[in-house]
């Protein structure tokens, strides 16, 4: 992950560890407090984690080879001839032009 999405994943975290020192002092040790301030500290052990071991990156979506481009011409309408509309509120009937 490049140092620039780690700084601002830790103001992001700096930030939240804020808001939730405020509803700290609010509404004391509830349970829904407790439970951001776990998610908290999950984040931030995360966060170390990607840093000191970075899993591999994906590549970007163009350079996918599985994307198979269907063109927005128009299909060949008797390779539909006969088939049934399941899904689109019909029942079975012969297609027409």
């Amino acid at each position: 992950m490049p140092a620039t999405e780690i700084n601002e994943l830790r103001q992001t975290i700096g930030q939240l560890r804020q808001c939730i020192g405020a509803l700290r002092s609010r509404y004391g040790d509830a349970s829904a407090v407790r439970r951001l301030a776990n998610d908290l500290e999950r984040l931030d052990i995360d966060t170390v984690d990607i840093e000191q071991s970075p899993p591999p990156q994906i590549p970007h979506a163009s350079a996918r080879s599985d994307v198979i481009y269907v063109p927005d011409s128009k299909s060949d309408e008797s390779a539909w001839m006969g088939a049934q509309d399941e899904g689109l509120g019909f029942h079975s009937r012969e297609r027409t032009r």
